[in-house]
């Protein structure tokens, strides 16, 4: 089944700022559900590709070469920007950074490093910070702090996806749950 792609999406975040708890233990939790899903698996595996994409290792390399996007635009926020920092959507550090190359409990302690920054930021925010919003250019519309959390979750969940597609892909009974 073709995963529906994440440049297509859209999002409605027509839900209070107060949901950000609910949205950052989804986002905090990426790291050991990666862990999870990849444990035992082999090398071979960890950088097969399908023709379809990336392999599980560019997958979690990917979601850690955009931990930096994250932080800058919560600070943009928080600084008075009226727009974000764009994402360059042809993922060029991914490509470049032979992610299948590094050890896989190196990648894995990187992004958990990484994501857990990203959370001590957002646990550093003022309740009424979460409410405060700038112009993201590709969606047509404001983003407030509370939404970038749910942004996160959902394109975590996008790689996530596709991960457990290239496990299956390779017959291995799927890791982790």
């Amino acid at each position: 089944m073709a995963q529906w792609p994440w440049i297509e999406r859209k999002f409605n975040f027509d839900y209070p700022a107060t949901k950000w708890p609910d949205l950052l233990e989804r986002v905090r939790g990426t790291p050991a559900r990666l862990e999870e899903m990849v444990r035992g698996l082999a090398p071979d595996t960890l950088t097969y590709h399908d023709g379809k994409g990336w392999s599980i290792q560019e997958n979690i390399g990917h979601l850690l070469d955009l931990e930096w996007l994250v932080l800058a635009r919560i600070e943009e926020i928080l600084a008075g920007a009226s727009a974000l920092t764009p994402a360059d959507m042809t993922n060029r550090k991914t490509h470049e950074a032979d992610h299948n190359e590094m050890p896989m409990d190196e990648l894995l302690q990187a992004f958990r490093s990484s994501r857990a920054k990203t959370v001590a930021k957002f646990e550093q925010l003022d309740e009424s910070d979460w409410g405060k919003a700038a112009f993201h250019r590709r969606l047509g519309k404001s983003l407030r702090i509370v939404d970038i959390a749910c942004m996160i979750g959902e394109h975590d969940d996008y790689h996530l996806a596709r991960i457990r597609e290239l496990i299956k892909a390779k017959k291995i009974p799927c890791a982790g749950y």
